[in-house]
């Protein structure tokens, strides 16, 4: 589970774009084309939405399951996939344990089941491309922002933007085999031989903020609430103006 909202902190940033209220409001049929196993504990759904009117890298949508006997379960999702004109939307869940929905999905879902949605929600955390990105994320705090990289690689935008990822090892890194020289991986737990161990630290983030373009980096921080507050302290420390940070945060 997602939840995107500004945080009552002195890192939150008011700035927002404009989403469509009338489109948001309205519940879709989705239907499930095609699931991906990223790691052992995360999965891509991939949804077709005929009437998807489009979203922003870094919005997320409502998710809602209806059970036989009228029960509803509904969730906010981040939604990983650049926005394309396809009608079809990807989320990447955590199987949560205990979880209503991320439950259903890992252990009962198919291609060809049918879900309600409705968005894309939210503006704070959008990157439409505009502007010098920095991304910092931990876990499945990755998903908007490789909605960021993907949108990023398939318009060949010429405005700067790096990704630093962290996993507690390479087998829980999301989109592992989608990185490229714009992202740099921390590993908490376990690390490739000849990489460091440890926590995401000032020394991580050194090299990204020296490159500083024109105009400065927007940051885009999206992680649990421990991680979220910590990498946002040390943009702060390292120089980052707190009015170009936002800040996604879950659990």
């Amino acid at each position: 589970m997602t939840e995107t909202f500004t945080p009552p902190t002195r890192f939150a940033v008011p700035g927002r774009i404009a989403v469509s209220n009338r489109a948001a409001s309205v519940w879709q049929t989705a239907t499930i084309t095609e699931i991906r196993r990223e790691t052992p504990y995360a999965a891509t759904f991939r949804l077709a939405v005929p009437a998807w009117e489009g979203h922003l890298p870094g919005q997320h949508l409502m998710l809602r399951l209806r059970a036989a006997d009228g029960y509803l379960a509904q969730r906010h999702y981040s939604i990983a996939s650049a926005p394309d004109g396809s009608g079809h939307v990807e989320l990447t869940l955590d199987h949560v344990d205990g979880g209503e929905v991320s439950g259903w999905f890992h252990t009962v879902a198919e291609a060809g089941d049918q879900v309600e949605v409705r968005g894309p929600l939210s503006g704070f955390f959008a990157w439409p491309g505009d502007r010098p990105a920095l991304l910092i994320g931990a876990g499945s705090g990755v998903v908007p922002l490789m909605s960021m990289v993907r949108h990023h690689r398939a318009r060949r935008l010429a405005v700067p933007l790096r990704l630093l990822v962290s996993a507690r090892g390479p087998e829980e890194l999301i989109y592992a085999g989608e990185y490229g020289a714009e992202t740099t991986p921390v590993f908490t737990r376990t690390a490739p031989r000849g990489t460091p161990v440890g926590r995401l630290t000032a020394a991580h983030l050194a090299p990204l903020l020296a490159e500083r373009p024109d105009g400065g980096w927007e940051a885009y921080v999206c992680g649990s609430n421990g991680f979220a507050e910590h990498a946002s302290r040390l943009l702060v420390a390292a120089g980052q103006p707190v009015d170009r940070i936002r800040i996604e945060r879950f659990g």
